[in-house]
């Protein structure tokens, strides 16, 4: 396993992977996080995983860049081969179209589909985490089904409201907040995938995997409400890979 190391500025190295974008790539990342969780090196602070690195925070009054890098290339070395996270699926429910996806139809109709086949398309696998970022929450998913991809819009919209659903080129994800965005809104989901005020306040990580479901404006509605109260139970089950 080849990683490069480059500064990212004056408290942080970039780990780079020498590899293609792909689930097993994404698998190489989460056990060289395992790796450095387990090492819990004096001088390091965070480290925040991406498509095909990692950034590693440290606190440059006790660590050099040099003696840095000393520290992560055994962890690399060390990293395991056959490391598998078992796969975990986190089901969100979605109301796809009308004002919750106001680019359905815009998709269906330049993929020459109906929109009962796009949400048919959308619906019919595991999605894999690839990445969280852009904003707090934000699963940037790979696996999207090529006759349902679509260039980000043009111009993008200066508000789009949390919980929305899209598809830019071929990958999908949701917004965690309301934000500007470019990417085609096809749905939304009532779940609240960042919630600063919890002590976990991820609804899911990297390497997990999303299913998007089907419902209807009654159910967003009911679940919106359970969600707000603290009621709601997350369907998740767990899987051997």
């Amino acid at each position: 396993m080849k990683i490069t190391f480059y500064p990212l500025g004056e408290a942080a190295v970039k780990c780079c992977f020498d590899e293609d974008i792909s689930a097993a790539l994404t698998n190489n990342i989460q056990s060289f996080c395992n790796k450095l969780n387990h090492h819990k090196h004096l001088g390091i602070t965070e480290w925040v995983p991406a498509y095909d690195s990692v950034a590693v925070y440290y606190e440059p009054w006790k660590l050099s860049y040099e003696q840095i890098t000393n520290v992560l290339q055994p962890i690399a070395n060390e990293m395991d081969a056959h490391y598998q996270k078992t796969k975990t699926v986190i089901t969100i429910p979605t109301v796809y179209g009308g004002t919750y996806g106001p680019d359905l139809e815009n998709l269906a109709t330049a993929n020459n589909l109906s929109t009962k086949e796009v949400i048919d398309l959308h619906t019919k696998r595991d999605y894999l985490i690839n990445m969280i970022g852009f904003l707090p929450g934000f699963p940037y998913l790979s696996d999207l089904d090529e006759r349902i991809a679509m260039p980000r819009l043009e111009n993008p919209r200066q508000a789009v409201p949390a919980g929305s659903v899209g598809i830019a080129e071929s990958q999908t994800g949701i917004y965690p907040l309301d934000s500007p965005g470019g990417w085609n809104i096809i749905g939304r989901t009532p779940l609240k995938l960042f919630d600063a005020g919890k002590e976990e306040p991820f609804l899911f990580e990297q390497g997990d995997y999303l299913r998007f479901t089907s419902i209807t404006d009654d159910e967003f509605k009911r679940i919106q409400r359970e969600v707000e109260v603290g009621t709601y139970e997350l369907e998740r089950r767990e899987e051997s890979q």
